[in-house]
């Protein structure tokens, strides 16, 4: 099926004035306290592009509430809250984590849902000690190397409105889970799930992660630029966490710009770009949401599921 059969696509000035004078509610700091390492967005960018995405979570979120008041009422039973649950998907690199952070923020200001959290995949993972005994280390953020069966055990709690789910955390620092460290999500009216492998599906799972998913968004771009933003990064972090000598990087802080290029280059090629490739371009047309970015980070066109 192609695309754009199956969504609607909009330019940058249609999708804007859906925003319908919904106010904007983000400050300027607030913007670049949220923004991801070497990502570019800038106010006018949430006010033309995220200010009407927020709206039609919002009236999502309503329709999901009151869809499930008249399934409550039909069953006989007590309603009971439960997360409206967004997916945010999309390659390393691309921008997803500033995606979901100002998309917490817009949505945590609307008064019908306040309590908006979020949790990324990566704490899913697992551990490097357990990726180097099933050989999977150069298959880091492929399918495989994931606790998938933890996530969705994850999800069922949070989709069961369980009072108090808890998410192991990862830190991009050490490259690792963090030992004996929880993420509490307690029951919020809105939970962001952001990571580049919840729209992938298993044959060998009866269940995917895009079950639990009320609303899911895939950031997209060419990956020559993808590519080049990830370099860009490379060289960013080279400069500031890699000096760190608890980062999983920190071997690579006196490379030569050549060596360093050489290095980012390489992994691209051999982890990022298969894994864009094989496992998370195919799954773009399941997102209800498409957001197209251009070479300077801006979004371009947006591209809104019809059925």
């Amino acid at each position: 099926m192609n695309i754009l059969q199956s969504h609607t696509a909009l330019n940058r000035e249609e999708w804007a004035k859906l925003r319908n004078k919904t106010p904007l509610l983000l400050s300027k700091n607030e913007l670049e306290n949220v923004k991801g390492t070497n990502d570019i967005i800038s106010l006018q960018e949430v006010e033309e592009i995220y200010l009407p995405l927020s709206r039609l979570i919002n009236l999502k979120v309503e329709a999901s509430r009151q869809w499930k008041a008249v399934t409550c009422s039909f069953l006989d039973e007590k309603p009971k809250k439960v997360p409206f649950v967004i997916g945010v998907a999309g390659s390393v690199a691309v921008g997803k984590s500033t995606t979901a952070r100002v998309l917490r923020t817009l949505l945590s200001r609307w008064e019908s849902h306040k309590k908006v959290d979020l949790v990324t995949t990566d704490g899913f993972l697992y551990s490097t000690d357990t990726l180097e005994k099933k050989g999977l280390m150069s298959r880091k953020g492929f399918p495989e190397s994931y606790d998938t069966q933890k996530l969705i055990d994850f999800m069922v709690r949070v989709k069961s409105g369980v009072d108090k789910v808890e998410a192991p955390v990862y830190s991009h620092l050490t490259y690792d889970i963090v030992p004996d460290k929880a993420e509490i999500i307690r029951n919020p009216d809105i939970l962001i799930v952001e990571g580049i492998n919840v729209l992938q599906v298993k044959n060998s799972n009866p269940l995917f992660v895009s079950d639990f998913f009320d609303f899911s968004i895939y950031l997209d771009a060419e990956e020559s630029d993808i590519k080049q933003w990830y370099i860009e990064r490379f060289f960013l972090l080279q400069k500031t966490a890699f000096e760190d000598k608890q980062s999983y990087f920190h071997r690579y802080k006196d490379f030569s710009q050549k060596e360093a290029m050489e290095k980012a280059t390489e992994i691209w090629a051999d982890i990022n770009a298969k894994n864009l490739k094989e496992n998370i371009l195919p799954t773009m047309r399941r997102a209800d949401l498409i957001l197209r970015k251009n070479h300077d980070h801006e979004i371009e066109k947006v591209y809104l599921k019809k059925f």
